[in-house]
């Protein structure tokens, strides 16, 4: 595409959200095979900020830099689902992810399913897969649609326990379509999911 912006900017997220979900993981526990470290991944991201400021260049929305943008999209995608099985009735660590309409959507399912007495268990396996399926610049946005298929651990049992959907023993595959956007005229650096297509 004919568009260009800077480097940073894509991996930024992934610093971002990266942080809140180390953060998020200490309070909840629930992810599986963490070590305590960031993954090698996610160091090399963090290492190509540090190029990436020093030489302060515009890189095109090439093969390299949407690599780049999902593996902060990975991230992020496993910040807010995770952030959304924890039984609060309030999102609180993925908000800086989300835009007005999508926060306020969450915190609605949030209350509606406390309200219900409803407790949810989720314990997040990984992203089995991210692809972006289009990006186009309108005027001064840039929005990012991603497919993404992970692999969870999910029930909701009711005041009494009881298991009232999902399997507590059973891997389930989720998929999803979320679209990302940045105001490139903006101070401010993040991503935020603006949409969930299905």
């Amino acid at each position: 595409m004919g568009y260009s912006f800077e480097y940073i900017d894509i991996i930024l997220l992934a610093m971002i959200a990266g942080f809140i979900f180390l953060r998020l993981r200490g309070i909840l526990g629930k992810r599986t095979g963490f070590e305590g470290k960031a993954s090698p991944q996610f160091e090399e991201v963090l290492k190509k900020v540090k190029t990436s400021q020093k030489n302060n260049k515009l890189e095109n929305f090439d093969q390299k830099a949407q690599n780049e943008f999902l593996k902060g999209a990975k991230i992020a995608y496993e910040t807010v689902i995770t952030d959304f099985s924890d039984n609060d009735n309030k999102i609180t660590t993925s908000k800086a992810l989300l835009n007005d309409k999508i926060y306020d959507q969450f915190n609605k399912a949030l209350k509606e399913r406390s309200e219900r007495g409803h407790e949810a268990e989720i314990t997040f396996i990984g992203v089995s897969s991210a692809s972006i399926k289009e990006h186009k610049k309108i005027g001064h946005i840039l929005n990012v649609t991603v497919d993404f298929i992970a692999e969870v651990i999910t029930c909701i049992r009711d005041k009494e326990k009881r298991i009232i959907s999902g399997d507590p023993e059973k891997i389930k595959k989720i998929y999803d379509t979320w679209v990302f956007s940045r105001d490139t005229t903006s101070s401010n650096p993040n991503w935020r999911l603006v949409d969930i297509l299905n």
